[in-house]
């Protein structure tokens, strides 16, 4: 059985518990940058819900690196922002990461009592259908942006649950069906669709960087591997 949830405020904490697993979605940009660091040797994530606790978190882990942003802005003080391409091997392999995004961190404490929390993205999409395919419960949150839709997120959950549908899942609730009817399905229209969403474009507004981080993140299937949290 797979749910969707369409936003991080949706996602009622403690949702899923027992047999049940999340997948948490950001394409732009938390899940996308956190599987690259875990594909880099980054150890466990912890999802802080604002700044201030981020740092309260760290006075207990203090070799954990401070991640996040706000306004699409690295957090003053903090060690990496949510770019994927802060988080190469030579800065996060083997440290703990502190994350505190606008969005992709709600949904992950959303995720918390899961029994386990995978890590999805447009670059990895296939990976997770193949760690998830088998669980009898999953659970997909789309972050959103501020408490609303985001197209992005909405459209790589729905190619989520339309390919876990394809290997047999059932589909629960009218979010899950309707996401997965609507999802486009291959590369060029998930490029074309990711680098058109209202984030993307407030991204690119930001400079150079950022409109990379956004070419990344509209790549389908690029990485091998799925990663938890």
């Amino acid at each position: 059985m797979v749910e969707l949830s369409l936003t991080a405020a949706a996602a009622v904490p403690g949702r899923f518990t027992g047999d049940g697993v999340a997948v948490v979605i950001d394409v732009l940009r938390a899940t996308t940058s956190l599987t690259v660091a875990r594909a880099a040797g980054a150890g466990p994530i912890t999802a802080a819900a604002t700044p201030e606790q981020a740092r309260a978190l760290r006075e207990r882990l203090p070799d954990a690196l401070l991640c996040g942003e706000r306004d699409g802005l690295r957090i003053p003080g903090f060690d990496l922002g949510n770019s994927p391409f802060e988080y190469g091997r030579d800065r996060v392999a083997g440290r703990a990461l502190i994350f505190a995004s606008t969005n992709g961190s709600q949904a992950l404490q959303a995720a918390g009592a899961a029994r386990r929390c995978w890590l999805a993205a447009f670059v990895n999409l296939a990976a997770v259908v193949e760690a998830v395919a088998g669980e009898p419960r999953v659970w997909v949150i789309a972050s959103g942006k501020l408490g609303h839709f985001a197209i992005e997120d909405t459209a790589c959950a729905g190619l989520l649950c339309r390919r876990l549908a394809e290997r047999g899942a059932t589909l629960q609730g009218a979010a899950a069906r309707a996401a997965a009817t609507l999802a486009v399905g291959d590369a060029a229209q998930v490029k074309s669709l990711v680098e058109g969403a209202p984030h993307a474009r407030a991204l690119r507004a930001l400079g150079p960087e950022f409109a990379r981080d956004v070419e990344f993140c509209a790549g389908l299937d690029v990485m091998d591997h799925a990663f938890t949290v």
